[in-house]
């Protein structure tokens, strides 16, 4: 009997093994970290770049909105379908379909000689990115069947994705400085090549066995719910309350209803709506979305202080703004080093609660401060958030099955884009109501609504009336600072809770297995 089981245990541990990606994977993995990197950089990679647009193009203010906004909307509103396209099709196939689009779009933005060529550009840009954009998920899915080992692949995703969004406009202000604007958006296009020469080599082929036809009802209700809901929520966000974006969002949302009854009745639906009932994907899809609010809405602020309080240089803020990242790094690190040993549950709350303390410290920074402390406070919250959803990431691609990945995953990529949009629009509201509070009376019109317009109202004032304008400004800034952040250690602690109400019943991954080996070595002896 005792031969029989050691026989029995080895012929586990050669599946084990088995389980175990090989060297052929991880390149895999750092090949897909490449589009990854440059879809989440391109959001930002035109922050300064504006100016020399205007100068070059001419656009109108409708159409500057356009071409900063466009690629943004087409991507949140097509990752779902083409997520379920690529299981369908597979998801090899789209990503290198996608990264030669991309590329190619990529040209024709760098060379347009118009705002609407340029609009359109971006509108290809943002349906590129859709394409690809699931699949880099969804394949890790098929690489790492070894839960510990998928841990790792997604903390490296989650990481790269969150620092492309803080290096985007890093380095398009860095190209600026030596080159034209065009020059930003040609950064992409050798790494886009590479993914589409090495792909077939490095990475594996999937499409889910059983493959129904393609839902093109629900492809349909799904962008048309999901564009109006991400437009009316950064319209808002932005510009303040307007009847049209609200009328917009509403929309969106009844739409959204329609879309839940498409995808219970169709035969193939886009989306398994059966997979909402399993409560560890909801609550990892949930978490994910509570941490972009934390992470993308205060990124706002951030930017905003650095700039408008400190006076900083958009590119030296942007310098100072890659501190943080340190945080997001380390956070990376620990949060997969400890995956494996302690209850996700307690992992999502100790994030929850981290970033929480973030926000208490963004709390007590004012004019005056160090510029230690809102850097070291951003760099908390950034921890805290990607901490949690580097975690959240395996759990929505193993709790859905492996040819429903792509899906998944897509669903939980737009959830985080609703999640940004929400921070930004929730904590930008609530930053603005204060500021216009303190400022209504004590200052020019045009002073009253942000503090960019004080600072530019500033410029034209004498200096003893600027400096009293600037003063009553930053500190009204500084006011609707605190509650914004106070408004964030609520979310925070609320989200910490719900975590733990949804997750608790998960155990320390692996411990099941962990048991029966004590058991069987007990046995062995």
């Amino acid at each position: 009997m005792t031969t029989d089981h050691r026989t029995d245990r080895r012929t586990t541990d050669r599946a084990d093994r088995a389980d175990r990606a090989d060297r052929r994977a991880w390149l895999g993995l750092a090949l897909l970290l490449l589009p990854t990197l440059v879809l989440a950089m391109d959001m930002g990679v035109l922050f300064f770049a504006v100016p020399f647009i205007a100068t070059d193009l001419h656009p109108s203010g409708t159409q500057q909105l356009w071409i900063m906004d466009m690629y943004s909307f087409l991507l949140a509103g097509l990752l779902i379908p083409m997520g379920a396209l690529g299981d369908r099709i597979g998801r090899r196939k789209l990503l290198i379909g996608g990264t030669a689009a991309f590329a190619a779009a990529s040209l024709v933005a760098a060379w347009s000689d118009g705002a609407g060529r340029l609009i359109a550009a971006r509108a290809l840009l943002g349906i590129a990115g859709a394409v690809f954009g699931p699949s880099t998920l969804a394949l890790i899915r098929n690489m790492f069947p070894d839960p510990k080992q998928r841990q790792s692949a997604i903390g490296a995703w989650s990481g790269v994705m969150m620092a492309g969004a803080t290096l985007g406009p890093v380095l398009g202000g860095l190209l600026l400085d030596h080159f034209w604007w065009g020059s930003a958006f040609l950064i992409a296009v050798p790494a886009m090549l590479l993914v589409m020469f090495l792909a077939p080599v490095l990475l594996p082929e999937y499409r889910a066995p059983q493959r129904g036809r393609f839902d093109l009802l629900g492809a349909a209700l799904s962008m048309a719910a999901v564009l109006p809901v991400v437009y009316g929520v950064k319209t808002l966000a932005v510009d303040g309350w307007s009847p049209l974006p609200a009328l917009v969002l509403l929309a969106g949302l009844a739409v959204g209803g329609a879309l839940v009854v498409r995808l219970r009745t169709a035969a193939n639906p886009l989306i398994d709506v059966g997979l909402f009932r399993i409560r560890t994907y909801t609550g990892a899809i949930t978490v994910n979305t509570i941490a972009m609010f934390a992470m993308m809405g205060f990124t706002l602020f951030t930017s905003q202080y650095l700039q408008l309080v400190k006076g900083y240089s958009p590119l030296s803020a942007s310098l100072w703004a890659l501190l943080p990242s340190v945080g997001v790094g380390a956070a990376v690190g620990g949060f997969g080093a400890l995956a494996g040993r302690v209850r996700p549950a307690v992992l999502l709350v100790a994030g929850f609660l981290a970033a929480a303390a973030g926000f208490v410290a963004m709390a007590l920074v004012g004019p005056d401060s160090s510029l230690a402390l809102p850097l070291v406070a951003a760099g908390v919250i950034a921890a805290g958030s990607v901490g949690t959803v580097s975690i959240t990431g395996e759990m929505v691609l193993s709790a859905a099955p492996a040819d429903r990945a792509g899906a998944a995953g897509a669903t939980s990529e737009t959830a985080q884009e609703l999640g940004s949009s929400l921070g930004i629009a929730v904590l930008g509201a609530a930053g603005a109501a204060i500021y216009r509070s303190r400022m209504d009376g004590a200052a020019p019109e045009a002073a009253r609504d942000t503090l960019g317009g004080a600072v530019t109202t500033a410029a034209h004032l004498p200096g003893e009336a600027a400096d009293r304008l600037l003063a009553t400004a930053r500190d009204a800034f500084a006011d609707g600072m605190h509650v914004a952040a106070v408004v964030g250690v609520l979310v925070m602690l609320g989200a910490a809770l719900a975590a733990h109400l949804l997750m608790r019943h998960l155990p320390v991954p692996g411990a099941a297995d962990a048991a029966a080996q004590r058991e069987e070595e007990e046995l062995a002896a």
